[in-house]
């Protein structure tokens, strides 16, 4: 496929307004400027994007798309297995419905790739999954699997357990509950590194912490209030496991901590309403005021929570509230691949990465554009006036 006489916004550093994208198969092979184009081969499927907009795919960083169903209720509800609150060995590919109708919406918005998981009612909630937004097989879609391990702090597990009488009823709780599961993952880890676990006496709970003691995949920690922030980074860095701060809603109230724990953030959603105390100072200024103070951010919608289909009006609103419009784009490109550990894969316009190409016909970040073509591994799976 060949891409031509667009404006090509490669998201890394480097803007063509009269540029081309070659891609072949699956991967990009070419990105420059139309004077650099080589005579054509006659073999290319060309587009003629006559100035629109191409990006490399929308990111969405942190969702519940497809274990959390549209339309089918508590039926299409599987983001939640609240029976125990410490839960690390559930995997969200065994629930994500790939036919989920909002996986069509987010691929008429451009969102080419999501990272997908358990919901917030558990301390511990499971593993969470980076796929393509494209297919019918969650297996073919699944880029990074494990891609996260969801914790959560403050009102959701509080109150979900609480009101049955078992811990936690509280933040202490919470606190003390990931503690003493990390504590015995860490033993366990560290045993098994030194060979001391034989293969008949593997802990299949425990198993699934090792990912995390590698630091090869970080927490993934629902915080909202400031308090529950700090008490997330306190305990990272007790255990020296990798972390990124979702929801972040009070970031901006402590704002040098954040940078100094060094964990990214992952904003929002902030189209919503503030239906929770711990809320109560939501606002979409929050991105401006990390992303000024040098904290890598990235923005989200947590669909269903606010539908998926808005998340790059949501970094539009950001923009509109001081957050630079480059940086806006990258809270929705190259910052969540970067956060989620596939920016080898997605996340710019670059020579070997995946052929994950949107073209708008403006800036995605306004109300009336338009998406023209959502292109997935090298393949066209939307054009404008597709059903």
């Amino acid at each position: 496929m060949l891409i031509i006489k667009g404006k090509i916004h490669t998201m890394e550093g480097k803007t063509y307004e009269n540029g081309y994208v070659r891609t072949k198969g699956s991967k990009i092979v070419e990105v420059g400027g139309m004077e650099e184009l080589f005579p054509l081969s006659g073999e290319d499927e060309i587009i003629d994007a006559g100035g629109s907009w191409v990006m490399p795919g929308i990111i969405e960083s942190h969702c519940h798309i497809g274990i959390t169903e549209e339309k089918h209720g508590s039926i299409g509800d599987d983001s939640n297995e609240v029976t125990d609150p410490v839960t690390p060995a559930l995997r969200a590919i065994d629930a994500i419905d790939p036919l989920d109708p909002a996986f069509h919406e987010a691929i008429m918005a451009g969102i080419t790739s999501v990272m997908a998981g358990p919901g917030s009612s558990n301390v511990v909630g499971g593993q969470f999954a980076f796929l393509k937004t494209h297919g019918r097989c969650i297996d073919d879609m699944v880029i990074r699997q494990p891609a996260a391990m969801k914790i959560a702090f403050g009102e959701n597990p509080k109150t979900n357990y609480g009101n049955k009488d078992v811990c936690p009823a509280t933040r202490m709780g919470i606190a003390s509950l990931l503690r003493e599961t990390l504590f015995q993952a860490r033993n366990y880890f560290l045993k098994k590194e030194a060979g001391k676990i034989d293969k008949d006496d593997e802990d299949f709970q425990m198993e699934s912490w090792i990912p995390v003691f590698r630091k090869e995949i970080p927490l993934k920690a629902h915080v909202h209030r400031a308090d529950d922030i700090l008490t997330a980074i306190r305990i990272a860095k007790e255990y020296e496991v990798d972390l990124t701060l979702d929801h972040c809603t009070e970031g901006h109230l402590i704002t040098e901590k954040i940078v100094e724990s060094g964990y990214p953030c992952i904003v929002g959603p902030d189209l919503t309403s503030k239906s929770k105390i711990e809320i109560e100072n939501l606002s979409f200024k929050t991105d401006k005021i990390l992303q000024e103070s040098g904290v890598l951010i990235a923005i989200t919608t947590d669909h269903p929570v606010s539908m998926i289909r808005y998340l790059p009006l949501c970094a539009g609103l950001s923009v509109k509230q001081g957050l630079p419009m480059e940086e806006g784009l990258k809270a929705i490109t190259i910052n969540p691949a970067v956060i989620c550990g596939v920016s080898d894969r997605v996340g710019s316009l670059q020579p070997g990465k995946d052929a994950d190409i949107v073209i708008f016909s403006g800036n995605p970040l306004e109300i009336f554009t338009q998406t023209l073509y959502t292109i997935i591994d090298g393949k066209i799976v939307y054009k404008n006036g597709d059903i």
